[in-house]
């Protein structure tokens, strides 16, 4: 006789320790190792019958006596780590700017606009899970806003740096210059996208470490620009 996974039957019956310890025992349980091809890691590039293999070979089924407590499922770091990333939700960053000039709270064309992230914008994502014996921490974290404005240019290495009097003095590694008002567009605003690209890490106490895809995150907000208005008057020799 064979199982289906084409071992024979005795070769089956040994993965069960002491198995006829329990033949008499009617209340307790075996639990059994099982794979899902569902749950198969997407850049896993192993074959599915080798990672069943070899999970198998590395987990054997356990009894456990009525009333006890089931065994604790055991993952590995790496896919823990995978599947505590993918319940994450970050947030898309939100930005401040100066000048604010009168009642629209306009930037002005040509002027150098300070952009920078506000205290909803993180900078470093930790997440920590925990299955089993194996718990896996993964780090995201990032090193600047990427801005794409219209009409203008941006220049940004960094998450900016809020405008004060003394900051002025400084200077800041986030700056837009616009180079037409918000006339033209709807609303009398100036639409601004505004990415943040996280590299990810992760480490597991189990030895496993690795980083995973980039993570960008991607919102539009929108800026009031105006411009002065200057009258030019060409010189004359004449009084």
């Amino acid at each position: 006789m064979s199982t289906t996974r084409g071992d024979t039957w005795d070769d089956y019956k040994a993965r069960f320790p002491d198995y006829e310890s329990y033949a008499d025992d009617t209340k307790g349980r075996w639990y059994i190792p099982v794979c899902d091809l569902r749950y198969m890691a997407d850049g896993d590039e192993r074959d599915f019958g080798e990672v069943m293999a070899d999970y198998y070979a590395n987990n054997s089924p356990v009894y456990v006596p009525a009333g006890s407590a089931p065994p604790e499922p055991v993952i590995d770091g790496a896919t823990l780590a995978r599947a505590a990333w993918d319940a994450v939700t970050i947030p898309t960053a939100t930005i401040g700017y100066n000048p604010m000039v009168g009642d629209l709270r306009a930037t002005i064309v040509g002027w150098d606009t300070w952009i920078w992230a506000t205290g909803d914008t993180p900078k470093e994502v930790r997440v920590t899970a925990t299955a089993g014996p194996v718990t896996a921490t993964i780090t995201a974290t990032a090193s600047m806003l990427t801005l794409q404005p219209k009409d203008g240019v941006a220049k940004c290495t960094g998450f900016g740096i809020p405008w004060s009097e003394g900051n002025d003095r400084i200077g800041t590694d986030c700056v837009i210059i616009f180079d037409r008002s918000s006339a033209h567009f709807k609303d009398n605003v100036t639409p601004v996208d505004v990415k943040v690209s996280y590299a990810i890490a992760y480490s597991a106490t189990d030895g496993a470490t690795g980083t995973m895809d980039t993570h960008t995150t991607s919102t539009t907000t929108t800026i009031p620009v105006a411009e002065i208005q200057t009258i030019i008057v060409r010189p004359t020799d004449e009084p």
